[in-house]
């Protein structure tokens, strides 16, 4: 969960958070996969928020469910689009596709033992 959440912070969230609208936008066009075309920008901006928020809750063991399922929906998102663009989901393609069952998978198991939300009786 922890090793998630610093990557998730470090490798894939910050580089899109703070890589302003040009950034955003080139990560929102991907939401065409799933049929939403407008507003680029902000669904950019969500995917790197989730991305970097989501991942600095995962980090901590803190609202692990609700962070899980929005970085899960970013990894379908993510598959579709480098579906879309390569027709194969083999090699470093498969990478969303690992990361999107783990993330599913906290979603099903919670946080564990050492987190915050077990500490508040969410786990």
């Amino acid at each position: 969960r922890a090793g998630l959440g610093i990557m998730f912070m470090y490798a894939h969230g910050s580089g899109k958070l703070f890589g302003g609208p040009e950034r955003w936008a080139a990560v929102g066009v991907s939401m065409k996969h799933v049929g939403i075309t407008f507003a680029p920008v902000f669904w950019g901006m969500m995917s790197a928020t989730v991305e970097f928020f989501g991942g600095f809750f995962l980090l901590l063991g803190l609202f692990v469910r609700p962070a899980a399922l929005a970085l899960s929906f970013n990894m379908v998102v993510a598959s579709l689009t480098i579906y879309a663009a390569s027709g194969s989901v083999m090699g470093v393609n498969a990478q969303p596709i690992e990361v999107g069952i783990a993330t599913l998978a906290l979603l099903f198991i919670g946080a564990g033992k050492y987190s915050i939300d077990q500490k508040l009786g969410y786990a």
